[in-house]
């Protein structure tokens, strides 16, 4: 199984602004990871810095034992906002990126493939004005899927839905994962959203950052958001992040 991250030591400043300090996190193939802490935290640039496109920096990053240095077509990248291109199709702007790297007429197929998975069948020749933000959310999706990646990096994908079409994608994405066997590392300042769809929730402590607590989610799927288990790893989170109505020392084991 491809997808294993290894994070050692990365420290990262920007001016006078230091973000991440020391952070360390191995994220296991074929696993869904995400990254709940405080705005501003640096888990969005610590995606940026997996995906290569963050190079000053100090430690490592490994996936699949090698080196990452720069960007590449074994992580795809799914933003808050579908940022799509208005002037583009919905199969446009799936395609797009094979088509910067020339490999576009043998991919072709990948292209429709990838939109029928993610339920956009019928839409391939619609603009981004003309769908939903939800269905907007999917196409980006099926953009950052269509190259086959190794691991998907989610940075707040669905925030900017409203809660039914989120919950919907949510299944959505852990479906588009299992069909797919890739690893996700997910950024989310959602504590029910990271408990719903991890298999391990990261929980990053204030500016500079370091790693709180890693905890196992230990739950059937699918989840049901109401069950008293729950509610038991909700209460967790949020007494870690000094949110749940406590303020005292917790003990965490990494």
């Amino acid at each position: 199984m491809v997808g294993n991250i290894e994070i050692h030591g990365v420290s990262k400043s920007f001016d006078d602004v230091h973000v991440l300090n020391g952070f360390s996190l191995d994220v296991r193939p074929g696993s869904f990871v995400s990254l709940i802490g405080p705005s501003g935290c640096g888990k969005s640039t610590l995606l940026r810095i997996i995906g290569g496109l963050e190079k000053q920096y100090d430690g490592t990053v490994f996936l699949d034992g090698e080196r990452v240095t720069r960007a590449g077509s074994d992580r795809g990248f799914a933003f808050q906002g579908s940022n799509l291109f208005p002037w583009l199709t919905v199969e446009g702007n799936v395609a797009f990126g094979l088509k910067a790297r020339k490999i576009y007429r043998e991919k072709k197929q990948d292209v429709m493939d990838i939109i029928r998975l993610v339920g956009l069948s019928g839409f391939e020749n619609s603009y981004p004005h003309q769908i939903s933000g939800g269905m907007q959310q999917r196409a980006s999706l099926a953009r950052a899927l269509v190259g086959h990646p190794k691991v998907l990096l989610l940075d707040e994908p669905l925030g900017a839905l409203d809660a039914f079409t989120r919950m919907n994608l949510q299944d959505e994405i852990l479906r588009i994962k299992n069909e797919n066997n890739m690893t996700m590392l997910m950024v989310t300042h959602d504590v029910d959203e990271a408990i719903y769809m991890s298999d391990r929730v990261v929980v990053m402590s204030a500016r500079p950052s370091r790693v709180e607590a890693v905890i196992d989610i230990d739950l059937p799927r699918p989840r049901v958001r109401v069950q008293d288990t729950f509610s038991l790893y909700r209460n967790r989170i949020l007494d870690i992040l000094n949110l749940g109505g406590k303020l005292h020392d917790v003990e965490y084991t990494i």
